[in-house]
Protein backbone atom coordinates (compact mmCIF):
# COMPACT_ATOMS: atom_id res chain seq x y z
CA UNK A 1 0.00 0.00 0.00
CA UNK A 2 1.84 3.24 -0.96
CA UNK A 3 -0.94 5.65 0.37
CA UNK A 4 0.00 7.95 -3.17
CA UNK A 5 -2.79 9.86 -2.86
CA UNK A 6 -3.67 10.12 1.30
CA UNK A 7 0.21 11.37 0.75
CA UNK A 8 -0.47 14.17 -1.16
CA UNK A 9 -3.08 15.74 0.92
CA UNK A 10 -2.31 13.91 3.92
CA UNK A 11 -1.29 16.97 5.78
CA UNK A 12 -4.49 19.11 4.76
CA UNK A 13 -6.73 16.06 5.60
CA UNK A 14 -4.87 16.15 9.60
CA UNK A 15 -4.77 19.61 9.90
CA UNK A 16 -6.29 19.24 13.22
CA UNK A 17 -3.12 17.03 14.95
CA UNK A 18 -1.20 19.18 17.37
CA UNK A 19 1.82 17.66 16.34
CA UNK A 20 4.02 20.13 18.64
CA UNK A 21 2.39 19.35 21.83
CA UNK A 22 2.75 15.50 21.16
CA UNK A 23 6.86 16.01 20.44
CA UNK A 24 6.06 18.12 23.97
CA UNK A 25 3.96 15.30 25.47
CA UNK A 26 6.59 12.23 24.44
CA UNK A 27 9.12 14.70 26.13
CA UNK A 28 7.30 14.90 29.00
CA UNK A 29 6.89 11.12 29.02
CA UNK A 30 10.24 10.36 28.61
CA UNK A 31 11.16 12.80 32.20
CA UNK A 32 8.40 11.21 34.14
CA UNK A 33 10.60 7.69 32.66
CA UNK A 34 13.66 8.80 33.39
CA UNK A 35 14.98 7.91 29.94
CA UNK A 36 16.87 10.02 27.86
CA UNK A 37 15.61 9.73 23.90
CA UNK A 38 19.27 8.85 22.46
CA UNK A 39 19.49 7.79 19.17
CA UNK A 40 15.23 7.61 18.07
CA UNK A 41 13.22 5.98 14.82
CA UNK A 42 10.22 7.54 14.11
CA UNK A 43 8.43 3.90 13.14
CA UNK A 44 5.89 4.81 10.05
CA UNK A 45 6.88 8.58 10.43
CA UNK A 46 4.74 8.56 6.93
CA UNK A 47 5.14 12.70 5.69
CA UNK A 48 7.35 13.29 9.04
CA UNK A 49 5.68 15.79 10.91
CA UNK A 50 6.42 14.79 13.98
CA UNK A 51 9.53 13.59 12.79
CA UNK A 52 10.57 17.21 12.22
CA UNK A 53 9.05 18.57 15.74
CA UNK A 54 11.21 16.35 17.32
CA UNK A 55 14.37 17.34 15.51
CA UNK A 56 13.52 20.88 16.72
CA UNK A 57 13.79 19.94 20.07
CA UNK A 58 17.31 18.39 19.80
CA UNK A 59 16.60 14.46 19.62
CA UNK A 60 18.67 12.43 17.57
CA UNK A 61 16.06 11.14 15.20
CA UNK A 62 15.57 9.11 12.06
CA UNK A 63 12.27 8.07 9.99
CA UNK A 64 11.05 4.74 8.34
CA UNK A 65 8.49 4.41 6.39
CA UNK A 66 6.78 1.95 3.85
CA UNK A 67 5.42 4.42 1.17
CA UNK A 68 7.93 6.22 -1.21
CA UNK A 69 5.02 9.06 -1.80
CA UNK A 70 4.88 9.44 1.88
CA UNK A 71 8.70 9.82 2.92
CA UNK A 72 8.91 11.83 -0.70
CA UNK A 73 6.97 14.36 1.70
CA UNK A 74 8.70 14.31 4.42
CA UNK A 75 12.18 15.46 2.83
CA UNK A 76 10.54 18.15 0.77
CA UNK A 77 9.54 19.45 4.69
CA UNK A 78 12.97 18.60 6.19
CA UNK A 79 14.41 20.42 3.23
CA UNK A 80 12.31 23.62 3.60
CA UNK A 81 13.47 23.62 7.68
CA UNK A 82 16.87 23.30 6.68
CA UNK A 83 17.58 19.71 8.80
CA UNK A 84 19.43 17.05 7.68
CA UNK A 85 17.14 13.73 8.92
CA UNK A 86 17.11 10.29 7.61
CA UNK A 87 14.85 8.98 6.18
CA UNK A 88 14.24 5.12 5.16
CA UNK A 89 12.02 3.16 2.87
CA UNK A 90 11.14 -0.24 5.32
CA UNK A 91 7.93 -1.54 6.45
CA UNK A 92 7.18 -1.81 9.43
CA UNK A 93 7.43 -5.51 9.44
CA UNK A 94 10.99 -5.71 7.79
CA UNK A 95 12.76 -3.61 9.72
CA UNK A 96 16.55 -3.51 9.07
CA UNK A 97 18.40 -1.22 10.94
CA UNK A 98 22.39 -0.66 10.78
CA UNK A 99 22.43 0.13 14.65
CA UNK A 100 20.49 -0.07 17.86
CA UNK A 101 17.92 2.61 18.52
CA UNK A 102 17.42 3.87 21.98
CA UNK A 103 13.93 4.93 20.89
CA UNK A 104 11.56 4.09 18.91
CA UNK A 105 8.33 5.42 18.74
CA UNK A 106 5.31 4.51 16.23
CA UNK A 107 2.52 6.81 16.18
CA UNK A 108 -1.15 8.51 14.75
CA UNK A 109 -2.41 4.73 14.96
CA UNK A 110 -0.22 3.36 12.37
CA UNK A 111 -0.11 -0.05 14.36
CA UNK A 112 -3.54 0.01 13.81
CA UNK A 113 -2.55 -0.46 10.28
CA UNK A 114 -0.96 -3.58 10.80
CA UNK A 115 -4.15 -5.87 10.60
CA UNK A 116 -2.54 -9.76 11.05
CA UNK A 117 -1.42 -10.54 13.94
CA UNK A 118 1.35 -12.52 12.40
CA UNK A 119 2.46 -9.55 10.54
CA UNK A 120 2.09 -6.85 14.27
CA UNK A 121 4.30 -10.03 15.74
CA UNK A 122 6.47 -9.53 13.03
CA UNK A 123 6.63 -5.25 14.01
CA UNK A 124 7.32 -6.14 17.31
CA UNK A 125 10.18 -8.35 16.96
CA UNK A 126 11.77 -6.19 14.64
CA UNK A 127 11.55 -3.09 17.07
CA UNK A 128 12.99 -5.49 19.90
CA UNK A 129 15.82 -6.93 17.95
CA UNK A 130 17.23 -3.17 17.35
CA UNK A 131 16.06 -2.07 20.59
CA UNK A 132 18.65 -1.16 22.80
CA UNK A 133 18.80 -3.01 26.31
CA UNK A 134 17.95 -0.21 28.08
CA UNK A 135 15.66 1.14 25.58
CA UNK A 136 11.99 2.11 25.45
CA UNK A 137 9.27 1.81 22.20
CA UNK A 138 5.98 3.77 22.69
CA UNK A 139 3.37 3.54 20.55
CA UNK A 140 -0.20 4.60 20.46
CA UNK A 141 -3.19 2.55 19.14
CA UNK A 142 -7.00 3.48 18.43
CA UNK A 143 -9.45 1.63 20.58
CA UNK A 144 -11.79 -1.54 20.18
CA UNK A 145 -14.39 1.22 21.24
CA UNK A 146 -13.18 3.85 18.90
CA UNK A 147 -13.29 1.72 15.96
CA UNK A 148 -16.65 0.20 17.00
CA UNK A 149 -19.05 3.33 18.39
CA UNK A 150 -16.89 6.49 16.88
CA UNK A 151 -15.34 5.05 13.24
CA UNK A 152 -18.18 2.59 12.92
CA UNK A 153 -19.55 2.99 9.33
CA UNK A 154 -19.50 6.72 9.40
CA UNK A 155 -18.91 8.70 6.52
CA UNK A 156 -16.75 12.20 6.65
CA UNK A 157 -16.25 14.96 4.05
CA UNK A 158 -13.17 17.13 3.67
CA UNK A 159 -13.23 19.91 1.85
CA UNK A 160 -10.70 22.38 0.61
CA UNK A 161 -9.25 24.66 -1.85
CA UNK A 162 -7.27 21.69 -3.46
CA UNK A 163 -9.62 18.71 -2.92
CA UNK A 164 -13.11 17.24 -2.09
CA UNK A 165 -12.65 14.35 -0.28
CA UNK A 166 -15.07 11.84 0.83
CA UNK A 167 -14.41 9.08 3.35
CA UNK A 168 -16.09 6.18 4.07
CA UNK A 169 -15.87 3.57 7.27
CA UNK A 170 -16.72 -0.08 6.81
CA UNK A 171 -16.95 -1.69 10.31
CA UNK A 172 -16.51 -5.53 11.16
CA UNK A 173 -17.33 -6.49 14.59
CA UNK A 174 -15.68 -9.85 14.52
CA UNK A 175 -12.43 -8.88 14.28
CA UNK A 176 -12.95 -4.71 14.82
CA UNK A 177 -10.80 -3.50 11.57
CA UNK A 178 -12.71 -0.79 9.66
CA UNK A 179 -11.74 -0.45 6.18
CA UNK A 180 -11.95 3.19 4.73
CA UNK A 181 -12.15 3.91 1.41
CA UNK A 182 -10.96 7.63 0.27
CA UNK A 183 -12.65 9.58 -2.59
CA UNK A 184 -10.59 12.63 -3.75
CA UNK A 185 -12.20 14.96 -6.65
CA UNK A 186 -9.50 17.74 -7.66
CA UNK A 187 -10.56 20.40 -9.44
CA UNK A 188 -9.42 20.10 -12.88
CA UNK A 189 -11.17 23.42 -14.54
CA UNK A 190 -14.28 23.22 -14.96
CA UNK A 191 -14.51 19.50 -13.95
CA UNK A 192 -12.96 17.62 -10.98
CA UNK A 193 -10.87 14.58 -11.68
CA UNK A 194 -11.82 11.28 -8.94
CA UNK A 195 -9.18 8.91 -7.55
CA UNK A 196 -9.46 6.56 -4.94
CA UNK A 197 -7.27 4.74 -1.96
CA UNK A 198 -8.18 1.97 0.55
CA UNK A 199 -6.89 0.27 3.38
CA UNK A 200 -7.62 -1.18 6.54
CA UNK A 201 -7.42 -0.60 10.55
CA UNK A 202 -7.62 -2.91 13.01
CA UNK A 203 -8.02 -2.54 16.48
CA UNK A 204 -6.64 -4.96 18.98
CA UNK A 205 -7.74 -5.65 22.85
CA UNK A 206 -5.02 -4.73 25.57
CA UNK A 207 -4.70 -8.60 26.16
CA UNK A 208 -3.74 -9.26 22.23
CA UNK A 209 -1.20 -6.34 22.45
CA UNK A 210 0.47 -7.53 25.45
CA UNK A 211 0.76 -10.89 24.21
CA UNK A 212 1.87 -10.38 21.12
CA UNK A 213 4.74 -7.85 23.11
CA UNK A 214 5.44 -11.00 25.41
CA UNK A 215 6.14 -13.42 22.40
CA UNK A 216 8.76 -11.07 20.59
CA UNK A 217 10.24 -9.95 24.08
CA UNK A 218 8.88 -7.08 25.01
CA UNK A 219 6.85 -5.88 28.17
CA UNK A 220 4.74 -3.03 29.00
CA UNK A 221 5.84 -0.79 31.62
CA UNK A 222 2.61 1.92 31.35
CA UNK A 223 -0.48 2.60 29.28
CA UNK A 224 -1.86 5.60 29.28
CA UNK A 225 -4.81 7.48 28.18
CA UNK A 226 -3.59 9.69 24.68
CA UNK A 227 -1.88 12.77 25.61
CA UNK A 228 -2.29 12.37 29.45
CA UNK A 229 -0.59 10.35 32.32
CA UNK A 230 -3.98 8.95 33.89
CA UNK A 231 -4.97 5.09 33.26
CA UNK A 232 -7.32 4.62 29.87
CA UNK A 233 -11.03 3.84 30.21
CA UNK A 234 -13.56 2.16 28.97
CA UNK A 235 -14.34 5.36 26.58
CA UNK A 236 -10.87 5.90 25.63
CA UNK A 237 -10.56 6.42 21.93
CA UNK A 238 -6.97 6.15 21.78
CA UNK A 239 -4.07 4.82 24.67
CA UNK A 240 -0.05 5.27 24.63
CA UNK A 241 1.74 2.17 25.34
CA UNK A 242 5.68 2.21 26.92
CA UNK A 243 7.61 -1.23 26.49
CA UNK A 244 10.84 -2.28 26.84
CA UNK A 245 12.92 -5.62 26.48
CA UNK A 246 12.27 -8.29 29.04
CA UNK A 247 14.60 -8.69 31.48
CA UNK A 248 17.01 -11.44 30.34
Amino acid sequence: MSYSYFAKYYDRLTENVDYSAKADYLISMMQKHGHDFGVTLDLACGTGSLTIEMKKRGIDIFGADASADMLSEAQRKAYDENMQILFLRQKMQNLDLYAEMDTCICTLDSINHVTSRKQLLEVFSGVARFLSDNGLFVFDVNTIYKHRDILGDNCYIYDTDEVFCAWQNNYNAKNHKVIITLDFFEPDGDKYVRSSEQFSERAYSNDELESLLGSAGLEVVSIYEDMSFSPPTETSQKEIFIVRKKNQ
